[in-house]
């Protein structure tokens, strides 16, 4: 009944590129210079890394006040959760 062990180390590399990408986007909003697309931060968070997206939200305030990140980024730890206790079951 444990989670298999590629997909936990999958979604933790996921969270480090998504917390990542935060912050280089916060930092270049700060000096107005080119972006990361929001479609990349959402996708990243969705897909993986959405323990990630959710700590450098709080942690750098980023994209805190549009609702979409929170609810794309919520349900995407949701089925990440959901993903890791179908697939612990043997």
């Amino acid at each position: 009944m444990s989670p298999p062990i590629f997909l936990l180390i999958a979604m933790i590399i996921i969270s480090i590129i998504a917390l990542a990408l935060y912050g280089i986007d916060k930092a270049k909003a700060k000096k107005h210079l080119w972006r990361i697309p929001e479609s990349v931060l959402l996708g990243v968070g969705f897909f993986g890394g959405a323990i990630g997206a959710l700590a450098a939200m709080h942690l750098f305030r980023h994209k805190t006040n549009h609702w979409y990140f929170w609810v794309v980024n919520v349900l995407g730890l949701a089925v990440q959760v959901a993903l890791v206790i179908f697939l612990s079951f043997d």
